[in-house]
């Protein structure tokens, strides 16, 4: 039976179609089931999870339920609760989803925790430079925690760097906020003057024989330009790494997200061109996640 067959087996309340919704997707495999009802209810009845939870008693009426079943639908097919509802929480802060964005994912979350590490004080006026922003989301996060930071997020795709914009403004940072449609280091604005203190990046990373491998939620629905590059997975780092120092000032830093396995070919790479590693970071799995270079200092960080 489909979700559309099923559409008036939904409860008509909002606990019973949570649990209804939960064995659904649980009958498929979904590991997140009943944190996606929850969602998915909650974004029917226009309010918190929260008060879905708090609240089971809300009633869901004829068109909800309906509505509802339709969701169930696209999430049964496998499409991510954060393209559903159209955002994500990432870093505490909410960021819209579009088609030309990745779905900000918690262990891209190790590169704002890494370049906290090095930058503990956070009054300092950084220069930040996010290449590859999609939604903005670390570009936007780092600004949040440095208030007297700026930055630039470059992307590709103008309708990321739309999407980016609009999440800027969103949370309060707009107007330190700059958005440029480059190819990664490539024309890159002249008046960067003398360099970002703090580049930071999270670039496609999977081989082009791998995406079909990975889990329906990504092969099906995410950007395919956003996730490959090419047959070893590694040229998003060529690329960046032919042209970063040039925008990197004396004792900056650069913190790049990596993919399994693959932190100590990037470093050898960063090293071919002239960089230092100065660090790397696990993310909450313990997979080596992050990988952090000097560009002036040897073995220095960014402060």
């Amino acid at each position: 039976m489909t979700s559309r067959e099923g559409s008036g087996a939904i409860p008509g309340t909002a606990g019973a179609a949570v649990d209804f919704v939960t064995r659904r997707l649980t009958a498929l495999g979904i590991e997140t089931a009943r944190l996606d009802a929850r969602v998915l209810v909650a974004n029917i009845l226009a309010v918190d999870p929260a008060r879905v939870f708090s609240h089971p008693e809300t009633p869901l009426d004829t068109p909800e339920r309906e509505a509802l079943s339709a969701l169930l639908g696209r999430r049964e097919a496998r499409e991510p609760v954060a393209r559903i509802v159209g955002e994500k929480e990432f870093w505490s802060l909410p960021f819209a989803i579009t088609a030309d964005t990745l779905v900000p994912r918690p262990e891209t979350e190790t590169v704002v925790d890494a370049v906290l590490d090095l930058c503990p004080d956070r009054t300092r006026p950084l220069r930040v430079l996010d290449l590859g922003t999609g939604s903005g989301c670390l570009l936007v996060a780092l600004l949040t925690e440095f208030p007297n930071a700026e930055g630039i997020g470059t992307d590709s795709s103008e309708g990321a760097l739309t999407t980016a914009r609009r999440n800027a403004d969103r949370n309060d940072v707009g107007d330190r906020a700059r958005f440029q449609l480059t190819d990664w280091c490539t024309g890159l604005d002249p008046c960067t003057g003398a360099g970002f203190d703090i580049v930071v990046s999270n670039p496609p990373y999977i081989a082009e024989a791998e995406i079909d491998g990975l889990a329906p939620e990504v092969s099906r629905y995410e950007p395919k330009a956003a996730l490959t590059a090419g047959t070893d997975g590694l040229d998003a780092y060529r690329c960046i790494l032919a042209g970063i120092t040039d925008v990197m000032a004396a004792g900056a830093a650069a913190v790049f997200e990596v993919g399994v396995g693959q932190a100590a070919d990037v470093e050898r790479m960063a090293r071919d061109h002239g960089l230092e590693t100065i660090g790397g970071k696990p993310d909450l799995a313990g997979i080596e996640r992050v990988v952090m270079f000097g560009a002036a200092a040897p073995g220095a960080g960014a402060g």
